[in-house]
């Protein structure tokens, strides 16, 4: 049985026939797409599990693929890795900007590009059996919209439970303020960026017992991104 259905999106043949023999043999299922055009189309007619997207291609790019099917609400969701040569910084605040899940860097080993896949597929299916999501000992129920910290309950607004929901759903990720008001206050919604960064403020507070507020991390210049990583030890 295939783990996952994965697009593998790269207009080099060999450099595609070497990902798609690797994925084969970890048991995934994969399918290619020689442009951005062509794996655009496919999408549509049959949604993978994950997308692996070159960042340099002919007719649509990777990231211009990323930011079209970031934009549409049936597409949103789907994870998404650029393969790329570019490793600057702006370069890669570009791509999580555009909502990519993550970022591998040419020239990659099949060992790594296998844990970057597995570790983001991990990371969409976090809550899919109902568990419940976990950060540290933050604890936020879905179903009963609740959270614990060190298991005592700590009272959030309605936005804040939302804010800190979407990020513990999509941990890792550089999130702008443009993205998170059209992700958790829904895009027709019209106020200013500038709010985010109020319920931020407050969110940061309310889960600051144990340092669990510096979970939430401020990227200058590009937006907010959510880690336990961050998580300082008192």
């Amino acid at each position: 049985m295939a783990l996952a259905n994965i697009l593998v999106v790269e207009d080099e043949q060999a450099i595609a026939e070497m990902i798609m023999t690797s994925l084969e043999m970890a048991g995934y299922q994969a399918k290619r797409a020689a442009n951005g055009q062509i794996a655009y189309q496919m999408v549509l007619d049959d949604a993978p599990d994950l997308i692996l997207a070159d960042w340099m291609m002919p007719m649509m790019t990777g990231l211009e693929l990323a930011k079209r099917l970031k934009r549409e609400e049936n597409t949103a969701e789907i994870p998404i890795i650029l393969l790329t040569a570019k490793s600057d910084e702006d370069d890669k605040i570009n791509g999580f900007d555009a909502g990519i899940d993550d970022y591998v860097v040419k020239p990659f080993s099949p060992r790594e590009l296998l844990a970057r896949i597995k570790a983001v597929l991990r990371r969409g299916n976090a809550d899919i059996e109902g568990k419940g999501l976990t950060a540290g000992q933050l604890v936020l129920d879905r179903s009963a919209k609740k959270v614990q910290l060190a298991k005592e309950e700590i009272n959030l607004g309605p936005l804040e439970f939302k804010l800190l929901e979407f990020f513990m759903l999509h941990p890792d990720r550089v999130y702008s303020r443009e993205q998170l008001l059209d992700r958790v206050w829904g895009g027709n919604v019209y106020i200013e960026d500038r709010t985010v960064d109020v319920h931020i403020r407050r969110l940061r507070k309310s889960i600051s017992r144990l340092n669990h507020d510096s979970m939430i991390q401020t990227v200058r210049g590009a937006g907010y991104r959510f880690s336990v990583e961050g998580l300082k030890e008192e």
